[in-house]
């Protein structure tokens, strides 16, 4: 990454460090298809331990492990609860419809619901309507501006769905962001789940590949639906290698990605013309929103790019900031004054 350049545009955009280029070089590798990637088979160990489930399957992105959750838990027909915002409506290029055969409700405001949403939303089976069959949560939620879970609304969606006979699953792709914001192991924020996805490349620095972990006998399902959609990838090793060096180097240092998205979230809130609901911003987000007088996002993202300030408009009036390890406090107060001059 350009030393000049300050790329805010998602945590996706890391580069490998030196130490984790070693770590993929040094990697013991096999074929993973036939499950003999030594490699691979000691992260998705790592992998269910952290996330307090009893397998995990090693994909090579987070669609693809929200893609295989929904194969594993629903018949095409069947609806899937999920946020507002979902990452799964709006990113995934409606594959939940195309791939998996299932419709997507959305409930709630922010990328947050509670047990009384799930209450409404659902639908028994019947010869009248597609029931419902799972709940998806997000957490962190991207388009809710790395908004975190309350424990409480997370409690009572669990419960509900449960009483319901509701299977759950979490997209977890920022979950240790998550884990880091509240203080609660990643396993206690998991473990209510059938299903969990967690990501390495978004926010860990790891250049590609996630998990799917859940009970046993649901990821050897999963096994069937990862061939099907093309990702089984043979030595696999050397990107598994990089997901372990996250695991062990990157984790502990996303709190500073926080403090920096406080720091950009409290210094833009004081330029005139720009606004951030501090009260969502509680992981590596920030969402600024764009006064009417102003020009739209898009052409202040277009203006910021000529400064060197990359980043993503999320809307008219709305520009996404994403913070991660390539990104440090210098670089944070050199948008914050790109900012103001463009403004």
């Amino acid at each position: 990454m350009r030393r000049d350049l300050v790329d805010l545009r998602s945590d996706t955009v890391t580069l490998p460090s030196p130490g984790m280029r070693a770590a993929m070089a040094a990697a013991e590798v096999g074929d993973d298809v036939l499950g003999e990637d030594p490699t691979v088979n000691r992260l998705q160990a790592e992998a269910a331990t952290l996330l307090g489930q009893e397998a995990a399957l090693f994909v090579p992105s987070g669609t693809m492990a929200n893609q295989i959750a929904l194969r594993v838990h629903c018949e095409p027909g069947d609806e899937v609860i999920v946020a507002d915002g979902a990452h799964m409506s709006w990113h995934e290029m409606n594959a939940a419809s195309a791939i998996a055969g299932v419709h997507l409700f959305a409930v709630g405001q922010g990328g947050l619901f509670d047990g009384a949403d799930v209450e409404a939303a659902y639908k028994a089976p019947s010869t009248l309507a597609s029931p419902t069959r799972l709940v998806s949560v997000e957490n962190t939620h991207n388009r809710g501006g790395g908004v975190v879970w309350p424990r409480e609304r997370l409690d009572s969606v669990v419960t509900t769905a449960r009483r319901l006979g509701l299977r759950l699953h979490l997209d977890g792709a920022r979950l240790l962001n998550a884990a880091t914001a509240t203080g609660c192991p990643p396993a206690e924020l998991s473990r209510p789940f059938d299903t969990v996805a967690l990501a390495f490349s978004k926010g860990l620095g790891a250049p590609v590949g996630s998990v799917i972990a859940g009970a046993r006998a649901l990821i050897d399902r999963a096994h069937r639906f990862r061939k099907m959609l093309g990702g089984g990838m043979r030595q696999a090793g050397v990107l598994a290698a990089a997901a372990l060096y996250a695991l062990e180097h990157n984790v502990a240092r996303l709190g500073d990605d926080h403090a920096n998205a406080r720091f950009l979230a409290d210094e833009l809130a004081r330029v005139p013309g720009l606004s951030v609901d501090q009260t969502t911003v509680m992981s590596n987000i920030v969402m600024v929103d764009v006064d009417t007088r102003l020009p739209p996002a898009r052409d202040l993202v277009e203006r910021l790019g000529a400064r060197e300030i990359l980043c993503f408009a999320f809307g008219a009036r709305r520009i996404r900031l994403v913070t991660h390890l390539d990104v440090d406090r210098e670089g944070c107060a050199r948008a914050v004054a790109a900012f103001a001059a463009v403004v």
